[in-house]
């Protein structure tokens, strides 16, 4: 896939004007992940939230508008997915975002990436079988082969020499690619794809690749994929959700590099599993967000790379040892701590008792995390500011820095603690 040149982003200034993204919204009481359950994960609730990969902005407007046109109908029975107006929005989004030919017979639709994850490792392999991972993971990657019987073999990011070691086992069977790569936001070049495509072939391994945050590379970073390899076995799983914040709708399509395995699949979907009728709502918004919603992600692209510079800018000031510089890809900050020598536990419990905010650690994605945080700032600038000032505040009492307060900071203070949980 290529990347949308810098042409497709005129006029990108007047339509972020029409979509104020510093407008916050209140999503307590909407049974929000991210600020109603808060207190599963960190142990308390009232936290200021930037936990989960999901975002704090409505969806486009066009998106909305579908939703509401299709609800306004009334009838809500069931429905197909397997049709000229879904198949050809997907069609349409990859030729003209990516420049990317898409067959459509290799389009199959999921009810949920990970779904169409696990299902697809249930024809690639066997239970037993060495499945290829980068570390840092997804933390819902080792559940999900735990779950299968397979056995996760993780790989550092960039440590060719080990990847190579790893497929070539005579037992691994599947490398599953996250690309671009959660939590670190590493955005694989052409090169690096072709690299890895080529070890696999050479090894027999087929390759699962989720790119449900492609949508979310920052220029001029160009998110690829591994189309066009005959021969090979691959499946693209993806889903417009991240990059127009629709997971409450479920809903998910993966492209396969040859018919078989996609009709294999289906079988598994509609027969095995009786998931033949779709999300309808997840159909509408995907239709709506392919067809009308790419200014509106531009857009949505652009304040998130300004808030990433924020923390940039803000991490700098303070703390200039860490030398952090902004994913490239996606509205998650990983954040490297460990100059700072900042304990992970003694981080987190400042961060939570007396910051009052929930931010990811590291070890969330396995031991490779250590020393790590990642911060979502896929929200409003104030939010996003908050967030960060309270981890620099926390940093400084926890690292035994100097207590003066941070330029450009303000000091922590109850009220303020208080305003920022609201």
């Amino acid at each position: 896939m290529t990347h949308p040149d810098s042409d497709g982003l005129q006029g990108l200034h007047g339509f972020h004007e029409i979509c104020d993204f510093d407008v916050p919204v209140d999503r307590h009481g909407t049974w929000c992940t991210q600020w109603d359950y808060v207190e599963d994960r960190f142990g308390a609730a009232g936290l200021l939230p930037f936990t989960i990969s999901d975002m704090d902005f409505e969806t486009a407007p066009e998106v909305l508008a579908a939703l509401r046109g299709r609800l306004e109908h009334g009838v809500l029975g069931y429905s197909r997915w397997r049709h000229e107006d879904f198949l050809s929005a997907v069609r349409h989004w990859y030729a003209t975002r990516y420049d990317t030919p898409v067959e459509q017979d290799r389009i199959a639709y999921a009810p949920a990436v990970l779904y169409q994850v696990g299902r697809i490792l249930d024809l690639w392999s066997s239970p037993g079988d060495g499945v290829v991972v980068h570390t840092p993971a997804y933390d819902a990657f080792p559940r999900l082969l735990a779950a299968r019987d397979r056995d996760m073999r993780g790989v550092p990011l960039h440590d060719w020499d080990a990847l190579e070691r790893e497929l070539a086992r005579p037992d691994t069977t599947v490398l599953l690619l996250c690309s671009p790569h959660n939590p670190t936001g590493h955005v694989w070049s052409g090169a690096e794809l072709e690299r890895t495509a080529e070890l696999c072939e050479r090894h027999g391994v087929a390759v699962i690749s989720d790119e449900i945050h492609s949508d979310l590379a920052h220029t001029p970073h160009r998110p690829w994929a591994l189309h066009g390899r005959p021969g090979s076995r691959w499946a693209i799983v993806t889903s417009a959700s991240k990059s127009f914040n629709i997971p409450a709708l479920t809903g998910s399509y993966g492209i396969f590099g040859d018919a078989e395995s996609c009709e294999r699949y289906l079988t598994l979907l509609k027969d095995a599993d009786g998931l033949s009728s779709p999300a309808v709502l997840s159909i509408a918004g995907h239709i709506a967000a392919y067809r009308e919603g790419g200014p509106w992600l531009d857009a949505l692209n652009a304040y998130v790379a300004d808030n990433l510079r924020m923390v940039g800018d803000r991490l700098a000031e303070a703390f200039p040892e860490l030398d952090w510089h902004p994913p490239r890809a996606g509205y998650l900050a990983w954040i490297d701590l460990r100059p700072l020598g900042v304990p992970d536990e003694v981080l987190q419990r400042e961060l939570i008792h007396t910051e009052k905010v929930a931010i990811m650690p590291g070890t969330a994605y396995g031991p490779e995390g250590a020393g790590f945080v990642r911060l979502n700032v896929g929200c409003p600038r104030s939010k996003a500011e908050a967030g960060v000032e309270a981890l620099i505040r926390a940093l400084r009492t926890t690292s035994g820095a100097a207590s003066s307060a941070v330029p450009g900071v303000a000091s922590p203070s109850a009220t303020g603690r208080a305003a920022a949980g609201n």
